[in-house]
């Protein structure tokens, strides 16, 4: 394991080889994760949702996910992971726009499909990272350069097999339209059957059609994307607790870190602990 702490002890940065640890074991990370798997086909199961893939390919999980791997895996495995404290996502989006898109999208597929040619580029950048740990004194500014030009590529391959789903006439419009509507009405419809009857069609026509499309099922996605919205608020906002559960609409703080916590296996004020308050949040006041 190739690896950058900081002075307290926790982990900002590093490079591990092999993925065992993953192999039909439920595991959380309290940094961003990526996953590069260059041959064989499983499943990756991440929150809710149950994703297939076939290498070579790069999965993704953010901060505290619970994530899983199904798969018979290659050694030549490898997992990048960083803290937010090292590279923030949210402060370099003009620059990586990997936010919402590899990482932090309820409805997005947390994976990115790889050509031969890709698979070798990623290869090479992990190559150099590692190469860079190997040197006595081991960069963070290039090490740090080379994680934003993976985000980079990863995020302009994402976007290119987006607009290929497209035009391959694999979209659905009216998935397309409940994603619209959970983004509107999250916080006040919680139920599938409130959905189905904005969309005019059968509860059970809505979750067969949801989870083929998305993945998961319907009520997964609306709590997915509730969850979603608080672990924003706790990292890149220095609201209290209180006051997130109540923009949240919940009834109470309690009743908020209760579900939080049932979603998380942590609660909102131990999410803010591990994974830290962004410079964002600064930036905002």
């Amino acid at each position: 394991m190739k690896e950058i702490v900081s002075k307290s002890g926790d982990y900002m940065f590093g490079l591990t080889t092999g993925l065992n640890k993953l192999q039909n074991r439920p595991t959380q990370y309290t940094e961003y994760s990526i996953l590069y798997i260059p041959e064989g086909r499983g499943h990756y199961r991440a929150d809710f949702g149950v994703f297939p893939f076939e290498g070579p390919v790069l999965l993704f999980a953010t901060p505290l996910q619970t994530i899983e791997l199904d798969a018979s895996l290659s050694k030549k495995s490898w997992m990048l992971r960083f803290h937010g404290d090292f590279y923030c996502i949210e402060y370099h989006r003009a620059e990586v726009c990997c936010n919402g898109l590899l990482f932090n999208n309820v409805y997005i597929q947390p994976l990115v499909n790889l050509t031969i040619g890709d698979a070798h580029e990623f290869q090479v950048l992990a190559d150099q990272i590692t190469h860079e740990f190997e040197k006595k004194d081991p960069s963070e500014i290039v090490l740090r350069a080379y994680l934003q030009l993976f985000l980079a590529k990863a995020s302009t391959v994402k976007t290119a097999s987006i607009s290929q789903q497209v035009e391959q006439r694999q979209y659905d419009e009216v998935m397309e339209r409940l994603r619209e509507l959970v983004d509107e009405h999250y916080l006040s419809l919680h139920s599938p059957k409130d959905y189905a009857s904005l969309l005019g069609m059968a509860p059970n026509t809505l979750t067969k059609r949801c989870s083929n499309y998305f993945k998961k099922p319907p009520r997964h996605l609306i709590t997915e994307r509730l969850i979603l919205e608080a672990k924003k608020q706790l990292h890149l906002t220095r609201k209290s607790i209180k006051e997130i559960a109540y923009a949240l609409n919940f009834q109470d703080e309690f009743y908020f870190s209760r579900v939080f916590k049932r979603f998380t296996k942590v609660s909102p004020q131990a999410f803010r602990d591990k994974i830290g308050i962004s410079i964002v949040a600064d930036l905002n006041r």
